[in-house]
């Protein structure tokens, strides 16, 4: 591929020990061909039935890696966040079960929808949102993006979100979606500061996220977490904006925009002198280099979605925080790698 993907592969969904997700889940019309001519032309993403195409050719794959636990066989098929998490997933299962997944059950995602947005240049992007046969009664989001027409549609971000928590998207006569900017000044938040915003939230707090699961809920169970007889836990949270990484908005019907981004968390675990790390489980100390002996230190991909209202709107956040808050609807978090000293 072309362009600069950023930190890049590891990949997929897993286990408990490796995945944390969404807060209420796993507490987990036109149509017809498009040709694009060069990089200036307005055009929609795909036709809505390539990409329902695209998202049966990534749960075929996704199902395939799953069964085998076996990276290369979904490779193609997922990118940035969602392939950092899938790929340490794969890594793992595969360490501590050489013979495959035996508890592997298929994904099956129904009831689709696409939202597919106008915008010129690459990557061209879309949403699809579809019912999974896990994670309960959430929609399952995944955006898709591509580089170029002969290059395969790859899956960049998915979150959960209840189906009550989804917001309308602004369309035209023709159905397409409208692509927010990254630099837009239009949003309480421009995309492209949301990761940057949402780690310094965490670490300092403030007004610009609206109360969730997600927000000053994940800061509670950090701070109550961080120091515990014998064991202190330290939390460094990194965004994540570049090549495959960058944020990506689409508008909603009330002028505010749906931001899927990136972050990097870690997580150091030191115990005092005397004592001793908790043993984790087998998956993560299949990701786990080094030995440990004090201190424990893993890292996390995160992708995020959120409501991030017009500026200056009342109640945009979309579930009655108000006040021009950012809303985050859902996080899945996967650990990557660690190290033990």
């Amino acid at each position: 591929m072309s362009r600069d993907r950023g930190p890049r592969r590891p990949r997929r969904l897993g286990k408990c020990a490796l995945i944390s997700a969404s807060v209420t889940t796993l507490s987990v019309t036109a149509s017809g061909c498009v040709v694009v001519h060069g990089e200036r032309e307005v055009l929609p993403a795909t036709t809505r039935a390539e990409a329902a195409k695209a998202l049966q050719e990534f749960t075929s794959a996704y199902n395939a890696a799953d069964k085998a636990y076996d990276a290369s066989l979904d490779a193609e098929h997922t990118t940035g966040a969602l392939a950092a998490i899938d790929s340490a997933r794969l890594k793992a299962g595969l360490a501590n079960n050489p013979d495959g997944n035996a508890s592997h059950t298929p994904l099956e995602l129904t009831d689709a929808e696409f939202t597919i947005p106008k915008k010129a240049g690459w990557p061209r992007w879309f949403v699809a949102d579809a019912k999974g046969n896990k994670g309960g009664d959430a929609r399952w989001l995944l955006v898709f993006t591509r580089d170029g027409l002969e290059e395969t549609w790859q899956a960049a971000y998915l979150t959960l979100v209840a189906p009550d928590k989804m917001p309308e998207f602004k369309t035209d006569p023709d159905g397409w979606a409208e692509a927010v900017p990254a630099n837009s000044t239009d949003l309480a938040v421009p995309p492209a500061d949301l990761s940057k915003g949402y780690t310094t939230y965490l670490k300092d707090g403030g007004r610009t996220f609206a109360d969730g699961a997600h927000t000053s809920a994940w800061r509670e169970t950090r701070e109550k977490r961080s120091i515990r007889p014998g064991l202190v836990t330290q939390y460094i949270d990194e965004p994540l904006t570049n090549g495959d990484y960058a944020p990506l908005a689409l508008r909603t019907k009330d002028g505010g925009a749906l931001v899927f981004f990136s972050t990097r968390h870690y997580e150091k675990q030191t115990a005092a002198q005397g004592a001793s790390v908790p043993t984790p489980n087998k998956d993560v100390l299949a990701l786990t280099d080094g030995e440990i002996k004090q201190s424990l230190t893993m890292e996390f991909v995160s992708n995020e979605v959120a409501l991030d209202p017009a500026d200056g709107s009342e109640g945009g956040s979309g579930d009655g925080a108000g006040g021009g808050q950012v809303s985050v609807l859902g996080r899945v978090q996967g650990m990557t790698s660690a190290k033990g000293e």
